[in-house]
């Protein structure tokens, strides 16, 4: 039987927390970039038969004077590729930003290879950076069997891309924000608004529904002051009661506080009977003690918690 690992997580039922923590502004935000482009100087693992990448590369070659029917290129030196990036928010023109490279066609690696100059469009089709440089797997690559590191079709590259064009933002000028919680709670979205106003002495939040709290700059502040100051203010998050399973691994995370109603559990070969509330650790203690397997295991706790006998969400990975 595989080894099954239970960490107790002990914590107080409220956690301090910064509100930058628990929520973003709206309108302040990162954008999706996406584009296509080629990679070159494979060691013949490139693509073999896609004739997009044979269109492609031809049409480029016209751009350098040298016109060559697709059906007339055979090298497997290329990859047909979409390169996607995302414009965190305030990126100004020069900022170099990570890009994910991953093969369209039927490439069998991108290792060694070089991205050419690849424009990176918005959903509104205009270009804001440009991703070009060589494909580095980081670390080593042993082919085939469990010792596979990781895919070579897909890639990231660090600092990829150059941003060529700012998304405007004009914070200063504006005397209204709104902060949206990253989880519906009422409680949560009153918290905040409390919190706020106590600390400015004056109303300048208002939660208007669970996820929204609507803020209002005091008139000796300016809006970048205002926010810098209410990000960095300490909430006080009611903490949820989760069970974090990783099936891999065989490994349970739980808080300590979480609990399993008085039940009885049958299930296969034997039969356990809670007369008291139990942990989540004992319980997984004596299910090991009936030779349990981390699946047995995971099982129970699933359908304990469809039965309302365990007061925590269950997340397995």
């Amino acid at each position: 039987m595989r080894f099954f690992l239970i960490i107790l997580l002990f914590a107080s039922l409220l956690l301090a927390e910064k509100i930058k923590d628990i929520s973003s502004i709206i309108g302040v935000r990162s954008n999706q970039l996406i584009g296509y482009g080629l990679v070159v100087g494979l060691k013949g693992s490139g693509d073999s038969s896609s004739k997009f990448t044979n269109q492609t590369l031809s049409n480029l070659l016209k751009n350098v004077n040298v016109k060559l029917d697709p059906k007339d290129i055979k090298s497997k030196n290329v990859a047909a590729v979409m390169v996607t990036a995302t414009l965190p928010p305030f990126a100004r023109e020069g900022d170099k930003i990570d890009v994910t490279v991953s093969s369209i066609g039927d490439a069998k690696s991108l290792e060694g290879g070089v991205l050419l100059i690849t424009p990176l469009k918005g959903v509104n089709g205009k270009i804001y950076a440009l991703a070009q440089g060589p494909i580095t797997m980081g670390g080593f690559n042993v082919k085939g069997g469990k010792n596979q590191k990781h895919f070579t079709t897909t890639v990231k590259v660090l600092n990829g891309a150059t941003v060529e064009r700012a998304v405007a933002w004009d914070i200063y000028h504006q005397r209204f924000a709104t902060l949206s919680l990253n989880k519906s709670d009422f409680n949560l979205a009153i918290n905040a608004q409390k919190a706020i106003n106590n600390f400015f002495k004056q109303q300048v939040a208002i939660a208007i529904d669970p996820r929204t709290v609507k803020l209002k700059k005091p008139q000796n502040m300016t809006m970048p002051e205002f926010l810098a100051k209410v990000e960095d203010i300490d909430i006080s998050v009611p903490q949820e009661n989760i069970i974090v399973i990783d099936e891999r691994t065989g490994t349970v995370i739980a808080g300590s506080n979480i609990t399993v109603k008085p039940t009885v559990i049958v299930y296969g070969e034997f039969t356990i009977k809670i007369q008291k509330e139990t942990s989540v650790l004992e319980l997984t203690n004596n299910l090991q003690k009936v030779k349990a397997t981390p699946q047995d295991i995971i099982a129970i706790i699933e359908n304990l918690k469809a039965s309302n006998a365990l007061n925590a969400k269950v997340v397995i990975n």
